[in-house]
């Protein structure tokens, strides 16, 4: 019989977004030489190479990107057709509200997946701080909310407790050939007063007798990634905010930074079967 097998095609699309086999595996619940196994036999039944394996990880062939537009749009189809005969359709008005700092260059093509994949659901998505995030998300104005919690000893973690989307680290970031004099000040680049990570920097320079100076306010992660680039000064931000024209600042004196995680906001009591469904779909999207 011809035809695809869907768990080989599910391989693949997670294979290609976690850029290795080793990083799709935990995705898919199998071990990395299952991963493996999986793609050998999809590409013997495709006839033709779908990867280029590297040292860096995989990349899709030509070949591989046309399947992987096929598989996305089989899976999303396959996922309806369990809803619909399951009586559980995905279908209505989210609400969903996002830390600036979730893969800002990411989050794009994350929600585009998901507009494709369920068409019938209208997503009124906004950006905010964390701590606006979980008020909103308290007084009931928002159904679904993507925080951000700094996993330090003692730090603040609100209702962030819910599904975990992603872990990495803080890093000190400054723009490509950037140095920092160890026994100068920092020229800081920050986020308003009210952003939890910019308190949390300040609070920490200061215990460490780092100092420094507010060099620029950005209104936004965009707008912070700018200022980095652009040479204004120094700034902390999670691993994912590296963009082209930022690196990585390593200089003696600077204090080490923990990580952070991204969840989403814990189930309400009561929770309608739509947000329970929605929450599923943003889980499997944006991990």
């Amino acid at each position: 019989m011809s035809g695809f097998d869907l768990d080989q095609l599910r391989t693949l699309v997670a294979v290609l977004d976690a850029g290795s086999l080793t990083a799709a595996a935990p995705r898919v619940f199998l071990s990395q030489s299952s991963v493996s196994e999986q793609m050998r036999k999809l590409e013997e039944r495709a006839g033709q190479p779908l990867l280029v394996r590297g040292k860096s990880g995989v990349a899709a062939t030509p070949a591989g990107e046309r399947l992987l537009a096929h598989a996305r749009a089989i899976l999303a189809l396959s996922d309806e057709a369990y809803r619909d005969l399951r009586g559980v359709a995905l279908r209505g008005e989210l609400r969903l509200c996002i830390t600036d700092y979730f893969r800002p260059g990411d989050v794009a093509r994350m929600l585009r997946r998901l507009n494709e994949q369920y068409p019938q659901v209208r997503m009124h998505v906004t950006i905010m701080k964390s701590g606006a995030i979980e008020a909103a998300y308290e007084r009931g104005e928002i159904d679904v909310g993507i925080s951000m919690v700094i996993q330090e000893r003692g730090a603040r973690r609100g209702r962030a407790q819910g599904a975990l989307l992603r872990r990495e680290p803080l890093l000190w970031m400054a723009a490509e050939g950037v140095t920092v004099q160890p026994d100068g000040s920092l020229p800081l680049l920050v986020l308003p007063e009210t952003c939890a990570l910019r308190q949390y920097v300040e609070r920490l320079l200061s215990r460490r007798d780092q100092p420094y100076s507010v060099a620029h306010v950005a209104s936004g992660v965009a707008g912070l990634q700018l200022a980095i680039a652009a040479g204004l000064g120094v700034a902390c931000l999670n691993e994912s905010a590296l963009a082209p024209g930022i690196a990585r600042l390593t200089a003696p004196g600077l204090p080490a930074l923990p990580a952070v995680e991204f969840r989403l906001l814990a189930a309400r009591p009561g929770e309608s079967d739509f947000i329970g469904l929605a929450r599923e779909a943003i889980i499997k999207a944006m991990s």
